[in-house]
């Protein structure tokens, strides 16, 4: 029977229904693919990855890198795993941030020769107004993605002329010529042998060349690495990253007082994984080899994270029996495997201060390639024929791992190996690194690279037994002082023996995390508000201490924003922070302002024994456990992580409650506990901005209180770095519809006990609306409720209230001695110490 024209009608309607359908599953297919193939084809192809998951998200955020992770907001899937044995059950969706898509004009092609610089790699990246058009036809979905991600149009065009000359089989060497004479992998072993105590020095000792490669603002810890290290004999080349201007600031001003220790007359930002650490290495090596008073022998790199496991006379003993050595730690796993892993199959590009993946590439024939770590100790003849040779094996080499991953890791091992000197390779860097992988590997470079990466953990005064190898080792990394500072005292007693219990600063550490040169660039709008917030609390306090009344009242009024901030640490626990203040009498004061605990475990919990601690801030890093926004400085804007840290023991469900100031429930989830997990944590996907006030954090397990925190969000007093104004109220009164997530959590109420919304809802109402000095009034409030004054010095005698104590003789001041961290005068056998 002939179809009817409804019919044909309606099957016309049902073809075009399902054609829009298949278009929009393609775009929704497009978009997805452009992020899933940042994870690579197969689990081969990178290092141990980890589930998109909230916990497994989270990534420890560099203060110093100018690249950003993509803004992702996300709620749980049921019944997902995380890392660290919990898990969460609670729907969920993934809502990302889509990029527009890339377009393409018709302008000039910039024809890309192979010896030209393929990325911004000594700066910002640059910004081009033109557009540009592939000389090829892309396809690859690793340059598609790539392109759609780039920032700026002259990354894109970068990329864009790589692949096409890669396309052509014009960028990467075919086959190279391997000099070495002998076959496979060579490696002269050698054995440890402990230096005789009373042992003579060499005839000839030779002199070292220490790299030191800096980036951040741990200025102290860096001084107590040279303090360690130092001796009048060997020489010492600094490279700050571009980015870390106040470290700079302070290695340029230290490096003036020894004339063997200089600071590259250029810097660049050296990003993880990326080419330009490679380029900046053999930027290095040719300004040295070009500084006729400075003979060394070796070439030793560190890090301000390194610190010697034995004395340089022990290094300069050893070095010296075997000072044609080169010495290079190799990966020490199946060749072909290291080689997936480490992406070395795949080509990669530097621009836009982030390494691209964009596609396949084919290893050189002819060569073994190698590799493992980036930390060595190189020959000056090495370093002269990597430098200078003219040898095509170099040049081809160079040019292949300029669009290397982790190029550091792998070019000098690979080079030495294919070499004529092939013969003076050992695998053995000289050093101990503290992985555990379980912790390290977590893909916290993924904002940065287009690989998952590993790093390794901070060494604390339990690993100290991991030191003690079979194998030679001078040197171990990692070590941060703001985490751990007791492993250093440690192998200081070792090296040098033990201070006097009494020695002032022996347990303190300070690091800075702003100075006023730096101007704004060093704040956020929460710390632009805090600062200044502490130093009115401080002066209030000061002038207003009726309690005290032998005590006489001293009046300071605040110029500006303060000078500057350091964190403080005492015997490794944090303590607050110092702010620096220039007062309008021309003093300068310090101010010490101390957080105040809100923990409460209920007795419930101690029955149980499990629960050991709850805490919420931002930037947690899930490799070393702890926050690295020490202060806890949270502002409305910002998305807290709740954690909760456990003892071994039976598995227990429990749920997490949030409450903001007026009472809403903000979310509410459960999280189950393994019986071997030690911390849970996740970031719930709360709607911003926070309402600013007093937050509560409850653990409960049926119902039943665990553990309590309460946490500030604090109300700004500035937008964008300028005051707030009139029209910024929306900044202070919550999220839209007055609810945090899809999901509606206030039937909980009854259970929870919590008082009537109305009253609390109209106070912060009008608290949204406050400008000026009742706003800073609210801030001064807030803040005061969760910090107290600690101590208030001043740089000099002060003649406007001499009863303040000069800063140099506290304890506590960042102006206090610290001899740990001080560098004097060389002493007459040419140490520091």
């Amino acid at each position: 029977m002939a179809p009817s024209a409804r019919g044909l009608k309606l099957g016309r309607r049902y073809k075009l229904l399902a054609g829009a359908a298949l278009v929009l599953l393609l775009i929704q297919g497009l978009v997805v693919w452009s992020f899933s193939g940042l994870e690579g084809d197969d689990k081969e192809n990178s290092l141990p990855r980890v589930n998109r998951s909230p916990d497994n998200g989270e990534v420890a955020k560099d203060s110093d890198s100018s690249a950003g992770s993509r803004l992702q907001r996300w709620t749980v899937k049921p019944e997902r795993k995380s890392n660290d044995g919990s898990k969460i059950t609670r729907k969920a969706t993934a809502i990302r941030k889509q990029r527009l898509p890339v377009h393409v004009s018709h302008k000039d092609w910039h024809n890309f020769t192979r010896e030209g610089d393929t990325g911004s790699v000594e700066g910002a990246p640059h910004s081009s107004d033109r557009g540009f058009t592939p000389k090829c036809e892309i396809t690859g979905k690793d340059a598609l993605s790539a392109l759609a991600r780039a920032r700026t149009q002259q990354c894109q065009q970068e990329i864009a002329n790589l692949v096409c000359l890669h396309l052509a089989g014009q960028l990467m060497p075919k086959s190279v010529q391997r000099q070495c004479q002998f076959t496979g992998k060579v490696n002269s072993g050698l054995t440890w042998e402990e230096p005789d105590v009373g042992a003579l020095p060499p005839e000839k000792p030779l002199r070292v060349l220490y790299m030191l490669v800096v980036h951040g603002r741990a200025i102290r810890q860096l001084r107590r690495l040279i303090k360690a290290i130092y001796h009048q004999d060997h020489f010492y080349y600094i490279h700050v990253d571009q980015r870390s201007d106040y470290l700079h600031r302070e290695v340029v001003q230290l490096a003036q007082s020894y004339e063997n220790m200089r600071v590259t007359p250029w810097r660049m930002v050296t990003i993880w994984g990326g080419a330009s650490l490679l380029t900046m290495y053999l930027r290095s090596m040719k300004d040295l080899l070009e500084m006729p008073d400075w003979p060394w022998d070796f070439f030793i790199n560190l890090s301000a994270t390194d610190y010697p496991t034995k004395t340089n006379e022990e290094l300069i003993l050893f070095l010296s029996k075997h000072r044609h050595k080169n010495f290079l730690k190799s990966h020490g796993r199946d060749n072909a495997r290291f080689i997936k892993k480490q992406g070395l199959d795949r080509l990669f590009h530097e621009c836009d201060s982030h390494m691209w993946r964009l596609g396949e590439r084919q290893i050189p024939e002819g060569i073994v390639v190698d590799g493992g770590s980036d930390w060595f100790a190189l020959t000056r003849n090495f370093v002269e024929y990597v430098t200078y040779t003219k040898d095509i094996l170099v040049s081809e080499l160079r040019q292949f791992y300029k669009y290397t991953l982790l190029p550091a890791e792998s070019f000098f091992h690979t080079v030495l190996e294919n070499s004529k000197a092939c013969d003076s390779l050992v695998d053995n860097n000289l050093r101990v690194t503290n992985w555990n992988r379980k912790l390290g590997c977590r893909c916290q470079y993924k904002h940065i690279v287009d690989w998952c990466g590993c790093s390794p953990n901070d060494f604390k005064p339990q690993d100290v037994v991991r030191l003690q190898l079979s194998r030679p080792t001078f040197f171990a990394r990692k070590f941060e002082s703001s985490v751990n500072q007791e492993v250093l005292d440690i192998l200081d007693a070792h090296l040098f023996g033990e201070l006097p219990s009494e020695t002032p600063g022996l347990k303190g550490y300070w690091e800075n995390v702003y100075d006023s040169i730096d101007q704004m660039g060093g704040l956020s709008d929460v710390t632009m508000t805090a600062y200044p917030a502490f130093t009115r609390l401080a002066l209030r306090e000061l002038q207003g201490s009726k309690k005290q009344p032998k005590q006489p009242y001293c009046r300071f009024t605040a110029s500006g924003l303060p000078s500057s901030v350091e964190l403080y640490f005492y015997d490794d626990h944090f303590q607050g922070y110092l702010v620096k203040q220039e007062v309008q009498s021309g003093e300068t004061l310090e101010i010490w302002m101390m957080p105040q605990g809100s923990l409460k475990l209920s007795q419930q919990g101690g029955a149980i024994g499990r629960i050991q601690g709850l805490e919420v801030g931002t930037e947690w890093d899930p490799k070393e456990r702890i926050f690295r926004n020490f202060g806890g400085l949270i502002g409305p804007l910002d998305e807290p992580v709740a954690v909760q840290k456990w003892s071994r023991g039976l598995n227990l469900t429990v749920t997490v409650v949030w409450i903001d100031p007026t009472y809403i429930i903000a979310a509410s989830y459960d999280i189950t506990v393994d019986m071997d997990a030690d911390f849970t944590q996740y970031k719930p996907p709360l709607a911003r901005p926070l309402r600013p006030g007093y937050w509560t954090v409850r653990l409960l397990r049926f119902w039943e209180l665990l553990a309590e925190v309460r946490f500030l969000v604090v109300p700004l007093t500035v937008r964008n770095k300028e005051p707030l104004r009139k029209g910024d109220n929306w900044l202070h009164a919550g999220p839209s519809k007055g609810q945090y997530m899809e999901q509606n959590f206030q039937a909980l109420s009854g259970i929870l006990n919590l008082p009537p919304r109305v009253e609390a809802e109209r106070d912060a109402n009008h608290n949204s609306e406050l400008l000026g000095k009742e706003l800073e009034a609210w801030t001064d409030e807030s803040l005061r409720s969760f910090w107290s004054v600690g101590g208030i010095c001043t740089k000099d005698d002060s003649k406007s209230c001499p009863s303040l104590p000069k800063c140099s003789k506290t304890r506590w001041s960042s102006l206090s001695p610290d001899p740990k961290s001080e560098l004097s005068p060389v002493t007459h056998d040419g140490r520091l110490r």
